[in-house]
């Protein structure tokens, strides 16, 4: 096998977190990745990986190995991108992380209609509530709601966002309206569930003073365009982003509830929140990534 093809298995292999995990990938048998790391191992005369029963890991040799032929098969995606790009193709793959409800609601018809301009770029789309590592998941780019703590991951503004809490009309006749932050304590609470771990500490500014409320969950998901369907059911109030809700308000099938006071959930919240595509840290983005990056900001202005 040649050098580059080396690199890629070495990828594969670390990125999968093993050998059949990353055969599956590429679409080889167990037995033939275990000949072919065997030989890449014995060419270099290099130990790359330290493996066991349960588990593989890099060796420190095998680590810088695998960060130089990250930047090699980088480099050698843009170089084919541009190069079809002057042929008047766009191509390449595109990996692309969302929330469940915004990925569902814009990402997903932005996605389709990139598609049809650029058929030849194969767009994969995964939609999970958790913060993923866009570098063990081979991820292009993911979309992120909130104020991020700092990290080495490359941040782009999509829309400026808040987070807001939401009721239907139907709840709301029903239950009455909530005027304070006290007034909560009475009211059926919808929460989202991140592994293990509820987001029921709603947070407040009230008179230029922060305050936490830690609601009692009514009923609790772990996914987001769920949860916005409890709300619209009339189940409770829930906190979602305004881009999650934002059509539902502006068509009067929800109401945003104590506006000037609500922060959100997480404790990097403040008064806005980010919306953003978030890249891994790379010398070189590939050209069909930048472009999708673009189109899509251009997409949402009209929504």
């Amino acid at each position: 096998m040649g050098k580059l093809e080396d690199m890629a298995l070495l990828v594969a292999v670390a990125e999968a977190g093993g050998l059949a995990a990353a055969g599956r990938r590429m679409n080889l048998s167990p037995a033939t990745m275990t000949a072919r790391l065997k030989a890449l191992e014995e060419r270099y005369q290099t130990r790359f990986f330290n493996r066991s029963t349960r588990a593989i890991a890099l060796t420190r040799a095998g680590e810088g190995f695998y960060y130089a032929a990250l930047r090699v098969l980088e480099e050698m995606e843009q170089a084919e991108s541009t190069l079809m790009q002057k042929e008047g193709v766009l191509s390449g793959t595109l990996r692309i992380a969302a929330p469940s409800d915004f990925g569902r609601q814009y990402l997903s018809p932005a996605l389709l209609d990139f598609s049809r301009q650029h058929p030849e770029v194969k767009s994969s789309l995964y939609l999970s509530e958790d913060v993923v590592d866009l570098i063990s998941l081979r991820l292009d780019m993911s979309i992120r709601f909130g104020n991020l703590p700092d990290s080495n991951l490359v941040t782009k503004v999509i829309r400026q966002n808040y987070r807001v809490l939401v009721a239907s009309p139907a709840y709301l006749a029903a239950h009455g309206e909530p005027h304070s932050v006290d007034d909560l304590a009475s009211h059926r609470c919808l929460i989202m569930e991140r592994r293990g771990t509820l987001m029921n500490e709603w947070r407040f500014e009230c008179d230029g003073e922060k305050r936490s409320v830690r609601v009692m969950p009514a009923m609790v998901c772990d996914d987001g365009a769920l949860l916005r369907q409890w709300v619209l059911s009339g189940a409770g109030i829930a906190s979602k982003s305004w881009w999650d809700v934002k059509r539902d308000v502006e068509q009067g099938r929800l109401k945003v509830l104590l506006a000037d006071s609500f922060i959100g959930f997480s404790r990097h919240d403040k008064k806005q929140v980010g919306l953003q595509f978030v890249y891994p840290q790379r010398r070189f983005q590939p050209l069909q990534v930048s472009m999708f990056s673009e189109f899509f900001i251009s997409w949402l202005e009209n929504e």
